[in-house]
C-alpha cells in the first residue's frame, strides 16, 4: 500500500488436511482479527495455542493446553494471592470453591422487575463475580437507574452476596439459617480468632454451643426475613478480626 491506495495481503495454504491442528487454530484467530488493535486478541489466542510455559524458569514452551488458559490463570491468580497473604497455596482445595449461604429466603431477580431473560442472566453473573462491597453498592446504584427501586427479593440477594464475600475472607465454608436457628461450618484455616469463638459460647450458652472442631450452631428467633439476615451479619461481625 502507497499513500492512498488499499494494501492486501492474500495467504496461500495447503488443501485441508495438510496442515497440523495449531496451524490451523492460528489461521482461525488470523480470520477473526479484522479489526484495527486486534492484535492483542491475536497475542492471546497465539498464547492458548502455544502454552504459557514457565514463568519464571527457563523453558517457555508449556502445555497450558491441556488444562486450558483461563483455568491456568485462576490457578495462578489464587496462587498468588495466598503467597501474599503469608499463607501456602493449598492445591488440593477445590479451585471453585466459594461460601454456601443457605438461609431458605426468596433472593432473586423477579420477572416483572425484568423481563429480559439475557438481561437477567447478564446482571446474576455481574452480582455474583462482585470482587467487593464497593462494586455491589454500584451495581445496586445502576439497577435502580435503569430499572427502578428495588424489589425485596433482589435486596435479599445482594446482602446474600454481600454475606458470602464477607464469610469467604474470613474462612466461613458454610452458613445455615433458619426460623429457629442455623450454624457456621469453618475451613480447617480460617481466618478467625478462636478465643473470639470461646468468648461467644462462653457468653451465651443457651444460643451458642461448637458443633465439632469446625462449626458453630446458634438458637434464635429468626422468623422474620430481616431478622435472619441482620442475625447473620451480626454474627459475621461478632467473628471476624477487628481490622475487618
Amino acid at each position: 500500500g502507497r499513500s492512498h491506495h488499499q494494501a492486501y495481503a492474500y495467504l496461500l495454504t495447503p488443501e485441508s488436511g495438510r496442515l497440523t491442528p495449531d496451524a490451523e487454530k492460528r489461521l482461525d484467530a488470523i480470520a477473526q482479527a479484522e479489526d484495527l488493535g486486534a492484535g492483542v486478541t491475536l497475542a492471546t489466542h497465539d498464547l492458548e495455542i502455544r502454552g504459557a510455559g514457565e514463568l519464571l524458569g527457563e523453558e517457555q514452551s508449556g502445555q497450558i493446553h491441556t488444562i486450558g488458559f483461563t483455568l491456568y490463570m485462576e490457578m495462578l491468580e489464587r496462587a498468588v494471592k495466598a503467597i501474599r497473604s503469608g499463607k501456602t497455596p493449598n492445591i488440593e482445595e477445590p479451585l471453585d470453591h466459594t461460601a454456601e449461604i443457605n438461609l431458605r429466603l426468596p433472593a432473586l431477580i423477579p420477572d416483572d422487575y425484568l423481563p429480559d431473560v439475557q438481561a437477567r442472566l447478564i446482571l446474576y453473573k455481574r452480582i455474583a463475580n462482585a470482587p467487593d462491597a464497593d462494586t455491589l453498592r454500584e451495581l445496586q446504584v445502576e439497577m435502580i437507574d435503569r430499572f427502578g427501586l428495588l424489589p425485596e427479593p433482589l435486596k435479599t440477594l445482594f446482602r446474600i452476596t454481600a454475606i458470602k464475600q464477607r464469610a469467604q475472607a474470613l474462612g466461613i465454608r458454610k452458613i445455615e439459617a433458619g426460623p429457629r436457628g442455623g450454624k457456621f461450618e469453618f475451613d480447617a484455616q480460617p481466618s478467625i480468632e478462636p478465643i473470639r469463638l470461646i468468648q461467644l459460647v462462653q457468653s451465651k450458652p443457651d444460643s451458642y454451643r461448637l458443633a465439632g472442631a469446625a462449626a458453630l450452631s446458634f438458637t434464635a428467633d429468626l422468623e422474620e426475613p430481616t431478622q435472619r439476615i441482620d442475625f447473620v451479619e451480626r454474627l459475621i461481625t461478632a467473628l471476624a478480626p477487628d481490622h475487618q
